[in-house]
C-alpha cells in the first residue's frame, strides 16, 4: 500500500544526494497513545555481489545493518513532508557507490547547473544548491566506506557554511550600512541644497543693499561736491570783495594822509 501511494504522490524537489525511495510513517486518522513511538521502515540493506559471507545471527546482522543508516541519518537528516494527510519520509541511501556512479553525478551537475542556468561567476544561489547537493553526496559515499572520513568532511563542510553565512551576514550589515549611508547622504544634500537656495538669496539681498549704498555714496558724494563748488565760489567771492573793500580803504586812506603832509 506504500508502494501505490508513494506512486500517487508529488515528492519534494529532486536532488544529486541519493535518497531511499519514501515511506509512509504515519496517518494523520490514526490514533496512537502519547507515549508511542513514530513508526520507522529502512528498507532492506542491497544483497551483496561479492563472495557470501559466513552468517550471523539475526541480532549481529540487524546491528550491522542499523548501524551506517543511523550514521548517515545523523549527518544527512531525511526529508520529511506531508501529503492527503499521510507523513512520508525518505532517508539517505545507504547504498555504495561505483567510479560509474561518480561520473554520472558529475554529468547530472554539469547538466543541472546548464539547465537552471546558473552563473559561472559571481554570487549566484543556484550554482550554490547544486554543488552544496553534490558535497553531500560525496559525503555520503565516503561515510559508508569510512564513517571517520565522513565525519571529517562533515566538519570541512559545517566550517565552510558557517564562513560562507558570516560572509553573508557582513554583505547583507554592508549593505544596510551603505543604504543607511546613501539615505543620510540623500538628506544632507536636500538639506545642503536648502542650505545653498537660502545662502543665494541672503546674497542677493546683500547685493541689493550694496547697490543701494552705493547709490547713496555717489548721491551723498555728488551733493558734497556740488556744495563744496559752491562754498569755494562764494569763498573766492568774499575773498574778492575784501580784497577791492580793503584797497579802497587803502586808497582812502592814503589819500587822508597825503594833504596833511
Amino acid at each position: 500500500m506504500a508502494t501505490t501511494a508513494a506512486a500517487a504522490m508529488i515528492p519534494p524537489p529532486d536532488s544529486l544526494l541519493r535518497y531511499n525511495p519514501p515511506v509512509l510513517v504515519t496517518r494523520r486518522t490514526e490514533k496512537r497513545s502519547p507515549g508511542a513511538r513514530p513508526l520507522k521502515a529502512t528498507p532492506p540493506p542491497p544483497t551483496p555481489t561479492g563472495p557470501v559471507p559466513p552468517p550471523r545471527t539475526a541480532a549481529a546482522a540487524a546491528e550491522f545493518a542499523k548501524q551506517p543508516q543511523e550514521l548517515l541519518n545523523a549527518i544527512l537528516p531525511p526529508r520529511e513532508w506531508e501529503e492527503e494527510n499521510q507523513r512520508w519520509v525518505q532517508e539517505v541511501s545507504s547504498t555504495p557507490s561505483t567510479r560509474l556512479d561518480v561520473v554520472h553525478l558529475q554529468e547530472q551537475l554539469d547538466l543541472r547547473l546548464q539547465q537552471r542556468q546558473a552563473r559561472e561567476t559571481g554570487i549566484c544561489p543556484v550554482r550554490r544548491e547544486l554543488y552544496t547537493q553534490c558535497f553531500d553526496e560525496l559525503i555520503r559515499e565516503t561515510t559508508i566506506n569510512c564513517a571517520e572520513r565522513g565525519l571529517l568532511l562533515l566538519r570541512v563542510r559545517d566550517e565552510i557554511q558557517m564562513t560562507i553565512a558570516a560572509y553573508q551576514t557582513l554583505y547583507e550589515s554592508s549593505v544596510a550600512f551603505g543604504m543607511r549611508k546613501a539615505l543620510q547622504a540623500e538628506q544632507g544634500k536636500s538639506d545642503m541644497e536648502k542650505r545653498i537656495a537660502e545662502l543665494e538669496e541672503e546674497k542677493r539681498q546683500l547685493e541689493r543693499q550694496v547697490s543701494e549704498q552705493k547709490a547713496k555714496c555717489e548721491a551723498i558724494e555728488k551733493r558734497e561736491s556740488e556744495r563744496q563748488q559752491i562754498e569755494e565760489k562764494k569763498h573766492t567771492e568774499e575773498v574778492q570783495f575784501l580784497k577791492r573793500t580793503n584797497q579802497q580803504l587803502k586808497a582812502q586812506l592814503e589819500s587822508i594822509i597825503a594833504p596833511s603832509k
